[in-house]
């Protein structure tokens, strides 16, 4: 019965800040990326469904980030409260030791890593192709339209339009439409007044102007003698514009990124990687046959001859003299072919080397993407164990010191694993060593920082520090005394 009480108060101090401190890291990480794409954002008449749309599929591509960094605060807050209140100190003088009082939140971080495997098998690459698709048509996508005073758009493929000065949303004066039918012909407009219009599916402006002039260019572009000249005055003129290229009109299909490993679940990925295994196992046997095929003595390599006769007529043993080989007539043209045969033969290995590393690039970064998901999901048990033996040693509660030393693993944790990753993928280390790098740096620390717990070390208490200082203060002045 008491233990059922126990592990009810640890789950509930653990479940309350590792909700907060989820949302708001992912939030933060969010906001992150938003402040990176800002300039890409602005400007393109992006309505908010379409931005709650990539908001969500962004925060589910970041929750293996938040997620590790989440259990290893709430894990140092929870610890930390239970020792700043001597809770931890009651239950271990009733004889509880840690790991057991550990134990059901040891079971909860095991839930999240298993919610978090699921999650970044199934979730996270359809999360990835939705939110890779509509980043990229937002970036090309063209500013909406927005005209200013004095100021020329040209943003309109074929016009340059300006006007002298806005009276209202729809009231304009003095405009002036440039139109470039051809490199070598210029139409251009001018009003004195109008009135601008968008449809309101907003496709067409439409502009209605009254009080102007219309100069155009006709006849042969080619011909200058033979161009004519006009110019038609108007007292009303309609005018339209196609808008349909502007702003985020368009959504690019899902399957135009589908063939990317970060698109995989980690059934495909297994799949994946045995049919580029097989690929890159025949394009380096058909690269070895390749090589030596322009050398047409190569079947004759083991027929020259051991002996020969020198010009004295003496048998001699090995090979003769390279001047003995061939004849001066022949030696030219014999040498001309060899080299051409040998550039060949460069040209050839170098174009099939840079497609075998490019190959075997691509396989690397598969089995990255495959070791990912066990890793990303492991992390959070490995933060686990950092963090709940840390908070009961330093034994300070709140967001203040608990938040330093999370920032502190976090930053070891994630510099570890990128820098990891990047040497797999520059193929320095093996993919599981740069994969696993991370895991291998941190496990270590939390099975140290475990055993000082259990003993009660006093490794990161203030405290003892203080008293140490003390200790080294007295020895110096007894000493110069």
């Amino acid at each position: 019965m008491l233990f059922k009480k126990l592990d009810k108060l640890v789950i509930r101090a653990f479940l309350g800040p590792f909700a907060a401190t989820f949302f708001i890291t992912l939030l933060v990480l969010v906001m992150q990326f938003f402040w990176l794409y800002i300039d890409d954002f602005v400007g393109k008449g992006l309505g908010p469904g379409i931005i709650a749309e990539f908001i969500l599929y962004q925060s589910a591509v970041l929750v293996p980030l938040a997620l590790p960094l989440s259990v290893l605060l709430s894990s140092l807050m929870t610890f930390g409260n239970l020792g700043e209140s001597f809770e931890l100190v009651a239950i271990k003088s009733a004889g509880i030791s840690l790991l057991r009082f550990m134990r059901p939140l040891f079971w909860i971080t095991l839930l999240i890593s298993g919610v978090a495997f699921i999650f970044s098998n199934y979730v996270i690459p359809a999360a990835n192709l939705k939110s890779r698709t509509l980043l990229a048509d937002i970036i090309y996508a063209k500013p909406a339209f927005d005209l200013k005073e004095g100021v020329f758009y040209d943003k309109i493929n074929g016009y340059a339009i300006k006007i002298g000065k806005k009276e209202s949303d729809s009231l304009i004066r003095d405009v002036v439409i440039y139109e470039q039918g051809n490199i070598l012909q210029d139409n251009f407009l001018v009003a004195e007044s109008g009135i601008m219009r968008v449809t309101g599916n907003k496709r067409i402006l439409e502009f209605r102007l009254r009080d102007g002039w219309r100069y155009q260019e006709r006849g042969n572009m080619y011909e200058q003698a033979n161009t004519e000249y006009v110019r038609i005055g108007f007292k009303e003129f309609n005018k339209q514009f196609d808008l349909s290229s502007l702003g985020f009109s368009s959504r690019t299909a899902d399957s135009v990124n589908k063939n990317n490993e970060r698109m995989y679940s980690m059934r495909q990925l297994e799949k994946a990687l045995d049919s580029l295994a097989t690929d890159n196992a025949q394009h380096r046997a058909r690269f070895e046959k390749d090589t030596y095929q322009p050398l047409s003595f190569i079947h004759l390599r083991d027929s020259v001859g051991r002996r020969y006769t020198d010009s004295l007529g003496i048998v001699q043993n090995g090979l003769p003299p390279k001047d003995n080989w061939l004849p001066d007539s022949a030696r030219e043209s014999v040498t001309s072919l060899a080299k051409n045969s040998a550039l060949t033969v460069k040209i050839s290995g170098e174009s099939m080397a840079g497609t075998m590393k490019e190959k075997e690039r691509i396989y690397r970064k598969h089995k990255i993407e495959w070791h990912r998901k066990i890793v990303l999901s492991l992390a959070c048990l490995v933060l686990f164990l950092v963090g709940a033996p840390l908070g009961s040693i330093i034994r300070k509660g709140g967001l203040g010191t608990p938040l330093i030393f999370a920032i502190l693993f976090f930053m070891v944790y994630y510099f570890t694993s990128t820098t990891g990753e990047k040497m797999a993928k520059e193929d320095t280390i093996t993919p599981l060593v740069g994969m696993w790098l991370a895991t291998a740096v941190l496990t270590p620390i939390g099975i140290f920082l475990t055993i000082k717990a259990l003993n009660d070390a006093p490794v990161l208490n203030s405290e003892f520090y203080d008293r140490l200082r003390q200790r080294w203060k007295q020895r110096i002045r007894s000493a110069r005394h």
